[in-house]
């Protein structure tokens, strides 16, 4: 018997249920084998160079072939950007001498013009909306009543719906880490966001959606395959305006 392995038993000594067991041991021991032989340095943390002539390829196509040309298909609709008829500003560039004589030209010569747009996103602009509860003195008894804040506003400071609902759906659904979301949020909203507050955050939020899964569930039928684009359970409309989704602020 060699040094350091496992005396072979007498398996005519065994009674059913020990070779039962036996077995049931053997094959988890064949299956941990067979999981090792598969690790590599993209999927555990070996070395590269522990790979030798086995090393994986980097770049691995998981897409089946079905058989159609690459790129759009026929009677796409495609996304091609299209101009507005209402922009938001508009602004005119004038001529201010003819390029034919030198003399001064402007609006009172005008004959017609050109259009281009540019679509981009306004600068993020964080708000801050101050709540006031006023006290008030009756002058018939000389009591003393405060107004009430909102629910939502319990602190001297917190972050609105909006933050919230944008900061988990970067983490829940984008699978941004804490501390790159924090990150984001300084450098694109200027919003300072801890960690331990985005982990609050998702963990609020969580305790909201217990019973969303029974509701998906039963209303599959009719919200297809787009659950975000439906009516009633998830628009903007039953968000009270919010630009996230339902499940998400």
């Amino acid at each position: 018997m060699k040094l350091g392995m496992t005396p072979r038993p007498d398996l005519s000594q065994l009674s059913s249920e020990e070779k039962d067991a036996l077995i049931a041991a053997l094959l988890e021991r064949v299956e941990e084998l067979e999981r090792r032989l598969e690790l590599n340095s993209s999927n555990s943390g070996k070395p590269p160079a522990s790979d030798g002539l086995k090393k994986p390829s980097r770049v691995t196509n998981q897409r089946e072939k079905t058989g159609r040309k690459s790129g759009g298909q026929e009677g796409h609709a495609g996304t091609t950007l299209r101009q507005v008829a209402t922009p938001d500003p508009v602004i005119d560039h004038w001529p201010s001498v003819c390029v034919g004589c030198g003399e001064a030209v402007g609006v009172e010569q005008a004959t017609g013009h050109q259009k281009r747009q540019v679509f981009d996103i306004p600068k993020p602009e964080v708000r801050v909306t101050e709540h006031r509860a006023y006290s008030c003195r009756c002058w018939a008894c000389g009591t003393d009543t405060s107004g009430v804040f909102p629910d939502e506003v319990p602190a001297a400071g917190q972050y609105g719906a909006r933050v919230g609902a944008l900061v988990v759906y970067l983490q829940a659904w984008q699978l941004i880490p804490e501390d790159r979301l924090a990150e984001l949020m300084a450098d694109v909203f200027g919003v300072e966001v801890a960690t331990s507050t985005i982990a609050v955050m998702g963990q609020r939020k969580l305790r909201n959606w217990q019973g969303w899964p029974t509701i998906l569930r039963s209303r599959s039928s009719t919200l297809g395959s787009s659950i975000w684009t439906k009516r009633g359970i998830a628009s903007p409309e039953s968000c009270n305006g919010c630009m996230w989704p339902p499940l998400a602020c």
